[in-house]
């Protein structure tokens, strides 16, 4: 009776509540994997295969429920926990991402891509994680999700280590000056590579560089590399059947009108930013509302949803293709060079 495990969530819960309740919800149970996401249920064969006693584990609760009562020693009085998510579902929901194929693009130090896919599970072929995306009312609600290990922090890399911008805003102006960069691609494989790949031997590259390459193509070129690689992970939930119609975009770097409009460029799709980019934390507020019952259906999120500006695709089809291949090209050789 004195051992407990579960996620970082768990351990919060049972610290807000003096060690009163051990639970969690199934969005954070999911990434354990020892939660069954079809039954909703601890698996009872990887328990046993892994010799992990049930009662260590926490009591799997919706993404809205009671989760007890954050004690006065941790806050300025009693406050009820009604709310309980993962980081991508939470800005799933903040994102309104309630109907099929909605889906939303997070950009902080990394990039991460969630797809709603409602009730159906689907085991992709294309190497990106099936998971839970929220529950409420106790129906589960599934996604695909794929993630990218550097995006933001190429950032930080041109303003930190470097030291050719010295701000992020810089990067824009920069880009606006520049232009799209044909022949230059950065390759931020800093730790390896993440969704579709999933090659943690793959070093960082920047290729194409000529005499007449300087600071601007460099740091534009590291911009495209996220949009390339958000285009990696779009292309693959589309090649497992889930195509969206738009892409509802938050995180840091979404402040940055130039590579929200060439991420719409090389998706080929819209870009959407809403008025409030903060969507995981508006997503756990949701869901502490709906565990209030202040909030009783999704779409009364969707009518709270607000539009701060729409990127439409304006490029050609050659000329996306062409830089496209020039992105697969330098991937490839960066793999391949690891190999040989």
């Amino acid at each position: 009776g004195k051992l407990a495990f579960g996620t970082i969530d768990s351990f919060l819960l049972w610290r807000l509540t003096g060690g009163s309740q051990h639970a969690t919800d199934a969005t954070n149970a999911s990434r354990t994997l020892l939660f069954n996401i079809h039954t909703q249920r601890w698996d009872e064969e990887l328990l046993e295969i892994f010799n992990i006693p049930r009662g260590l584990l926490p009591t799997v609760l919706d993404s809205a429920a009671d989760f007890g009562i954050a004690t006065d020693e941790c806050l300025a009085g009693e406050v009820p926990i009604l709310g309980m998510a993962g980081d991508q579902q939470a800005a799933l929901i903040g994102q309104a991402g309630f109907g099929y194929g909605m889906t939303k693009s997070t950009y902080g130090t990394g990039c991460f891509v969630i797809a709603n896919t409602g009730k159906q599970v689907l085991s992709s072929e294309n190497k990106l994680l099936t998971t839970v995306a929220m529950r409420l009312n106790g129906e589960p609600v599934y996604a695909l999700e794929g993630s990218v290990f550097v995006a933001g922090s190429a950032i930080q890399w041109l303003r930190d280590e470097m030291h050719i911008v010295e701000s992020a805003a810089e990067t824009e102006t920069i880009a606006r000056r520049t232009g799209v960069v044909d022949d230059v691609i950065v390759v931020p494989a800093f730790a390896g590579l993440g969704a579709p790949y999933w090659d943690p031997d793959a070093r960082g590259a920047i290729l194409g560089l000529t005499r007449g390459s300087g600071r601007d193509q460099v740091v534009t070129a590291t911009l495209q590399s996220v949009a390339y690689q958000t285009r990696d992970l779009v292309k693959a939930m589309a090649d497992d059947g889930i195509s969206p119609a738009v892409i509802r975009v938050d995180g840091g770097m979404v402040a940055n009108d130039w590579f929200l409009q060439f991420l719409a460029d090389i998706l080929d799709i819209p870009v959407e930013r809403p008025l409030n980019v903060e969507s995981t934390v508006l997503g756990a507020a949701y869901l502490a509302a709906f565990g209030a019952g202040i909030l009783t259906s999704p779409g009364q999120i969707a009518e709270y949803w607000q539009l701060d500006a729409r990127f439409d695709p304006a490029m050609s089809s050659d000329r996306r293709e062409h830089l496209i291949d020039g992105w697969r090209a330098a991937v490839s050789r960066i793999r391949n060079d690891e190999r040989n």
